[in-house]
């Protein structure tokens, strides 16, 4: 397999204790698009002030790129992540790329797989297919490709799910765990790493408001994310054995209209994580 050795490496890296960094809380940007709007710098600074320091990214907000990255380093925030769109990865791997140069990011998340109706296996097998070549460039330049799950891949194929299609097909990519669609999408996210303790190398988390019924379509009112610890995800189980699997990343993302009031209650409950 093309990407052995590389996969090998990266393994290695994740499950030594002795290399492997403690695990970070940080922020997906898109959380404060509302208050970027508004004034950028004040948004940055909320987050450096929450004592957030990495962060998950790829917009400038209207900002020119290299002025948002200097706000950015003003109070001393890594990206480390950025997003790239499924047509990029596909038809313009090279434009990707030079994001990743631009924002000096380990890692490059894609968060949707365009697709009509339901999704299928037609749809799967191509994700396979550009993820696995943008994948391999990517990683011959040092950074590695995860998908972002959304819900709608774990309709049944076959005995198992699309979702177990792509995973025991992916070659040159890994996986960001949004522990939201996860249980959106009807699978248990603690299930889903016991299940695949080395394809996923971060993780978004957000937690979704009590008696909020999930279905595969990947879409959902933004008002059912609550605090962490404060809705129907065992926040504090996935927090855990990401840990125990060397998940260093771990992403707040919360999309409701309430991000400034809960995001620091959000923080309170990681910290009080043992």
């Amino acid at each position: 397999m093309k990407s052995i050795k590389y996969y090998l490496f990266f393994v290695c890296i994740v499950s030594n204790s002795n290399i492997m960094k403690s695990q970070e809380f940080g922020l997906q940007l898109y959380s404060l698009r509302n208050q970027f709007k508004i004034n950028i710098e004040n948004s940055i600074k909320t987050i450096s002030d929450w004592g957030i320091k990495v962060v998950e990214g790829g917009d400038s907000y209207g900002m020119i790129d290299s002025e948002f990255i200097k706000l950015l380093n003003k109070y001393e925030i890594e990206i480390v992540s950025i997003g790239a769109s499924f047509e990029d990865l596909r038809d313009n791997i090279d434009k990707v790329l030079a994001e990743t140069k631009k924002y000096n990011v380990k890692y490059v998340m894609c968060a949707w797989i365009p697709h009509e109706g339901v999704f299928s296996i037609k749809d799967a097998k191509s994700a396979v297919n550009v993820f696995n070549n943008a994948g391999k460039v990517l990683s011959d330049n040092g950074v590695i490709l995860t998908y972002h799950i959304h819900g709608y891949e774990f309709h049944k194929y076959q005995s198992k799910t699309l979702f177990d299609f792509i995973v025991n097909n992916s070659e040159n990519f890994f996986f960001q765990m949004d522990v939201y669609w996860v249980k959106h999408g009807g699978e248990d996210p603690l299930d889903l790493l016991n299940r695949y303790p080395n394809k996923f190398v971060m993780m978004h988390l957000k937690d979704m408001k009590k008696g909020v019924l999930g279905d595969k379509s990947g879409h959902q009112d933004v008002e059912t994310n609550v605090v962490l610890g404060q809705g129907q995800i065992d926040i504090e189980g996935v927090v855990k054995k990401g840990k125990e699997l060397g998940i260093r990343y771990m992403f707040i993302e919360d999309e409701s209209s309430r991000v400034l009031k809960q995001i620091p209650l959000s923080l309170d409950f990681l910290k009080s994580i043992k």
